[in-house]
């Protein structure tokens, strides 16, 4: 048996009739930049979000790269993130001229250490990017309220959280901005690069719509230089199409996690759902020791894992100029040594995943 850790053929075979058409429609209209099929999915999603705003964008680091330009970070102002997520987080920061600053993390979560937060908090801190990893969302309430009382701008990289909640909020309701990516292996993905960054604020929005689209105001006025940033008019139509079955793929990825949740052995370690979160599960994690030799067993039986992340940003060789040393967030290196990502995709069978179950309880109790 082969199971990939993600099947986006087998997804689209489930909806192709109405994903051809949507592309056909966009063909047969010539109407690929902006216009509406992109206008009609910004008001899809932003009502799916339950927010007033839903912008648009080239992909999930454009998206956060918006957000800090319209929350004024600039040279040597401090952004906090988590050093265990992917490297567009961070990246955005150096865009802007923002000073990376790491919070480690809570081991059985693997978001953010709350406490561990505010303690890193200075006169200098501008931002905070909170990583909604894997599906979840952190203590958001909580967050929000040591933003507001430190003035800081709260971004929501929920680039792997789409129809995540806490405390029945979505990402969005809780920060002044939430970004998003539709990266095609996504709980929501599209058939290229897309993103999308949500907000209940007016004038964000405005700012974030001249700056996604070379801050044009008319087609040849432009109040301030911005970027081309913008999402595709076949991608938003793809888009629009999958938003109306992510509820319902969200609640098998769901599914899928309570049977491994009941049947995985005792002895392997997962990341747990917190009490208030809603997890949509963009990846089902273990932890394991020896993880590398479980990653070759289970792949030899057809089984394909991955790790997110095998490497903590502090760590990064790109980072190195910035003095960040080994140790220094324990956390975050220990889930690097330990995590796998095992298949848990909406069109998981019910064979597939006990035949995963099966085939990690052999590894450990031989």
């Amino acid at each position: 048996m082969n199971i990939p850790l993600v099947d986006l053929k087998t997804n689209y075979l489930s909806i192709k009739n109405e994903i051809d058409s949507a592309i056909q429609d966009v063909l047969n209209s010539s109407s690929f930049i902006m216009g509406p099929f992109v206008k009609r999915f910004e008001e899809n999603f932003a009502r799916f979000c339950q927010v007033k705003h839903a912008v648009g964008c080239a992909n999930g680091t454009a998206a956060v790269h918006l957000a800090l330009l319209v929350a004024g970070v600039k040279n040597g102002d401090e952004v906090l993130t988590v050093p265990n997520t992917f490297i567009a987080t961070t990246e955005c920061i150096s865009y802007v001229g923002g000073k990376i600053k790491f919070v480690d993390v809570a081991p059985q979560t693997a978001l953010i250490n709350i406490d561990a937060l505010e303690k890193a908090i200075t006169k200098k801190t501008k931002a905070l990017i909170v990583v909604d990893l894997y599906g979840q969302m952190p203590d958001m309430q909580r967050i929000r309220e040591i933003a507001v009382k430190h003035d800081l701008f709260l971004i929501e990289d929920a680039a792997q959280a789409h129809a995540a909640e806490w405390n029945s909020h979505q990402p969005g309701f809780y920060g002044d901005i939430a970004c998003f990516s539709f990266f095609p292996a996504k709980n929501l993905g599209c058939y290229g690069d897309g993103g999308a960054v949500t907000t209940n604020y007016d004038e964000l929005a405005e700012k974030l719509r001249l700056l996604m689209n070379h801050g044009r105001t008319t087609k040849y006025e432009h109040t301030i230089e911005g970027y081309n940033y913008r999402l595709d008019a076949l991608q938003a139509a793809i888009l629009d199409v999958k938003l109306t079955y992510l509820l319902k793929w969200t609640d098998l990825r769901r599914e899928h996690a309570r049977f491994y949740d009941k049947n995985l052995p005792s002895n392997v370690g997962r990341i747990i759902e917190a009490k208030g979160a809603k997890h949509v599960y963009y990846m089902y994690e273990i932890r394991v020791k020896p993880r590398d030799e479980l990653i070759a067993y289970l792949k030899q039986q057809g089984i394909e894992c991955g790790i997110h992340y095998p490497l903590p940003l502090h760590l990064q060789p790109a980072y190195t100029s910035l003095g960040f040393r080994k140790g220094q967030f324990p956390v975050s290196e220990q889930l690097a040594q330990e995590i796998i990502s095992i298949p848990i995709y909406p069109e998981l069978t019910n064979e597939q995943r006990q035949y995963v179950v099966d085939h990690i309880k052999k590894f450990v109790h031989h």
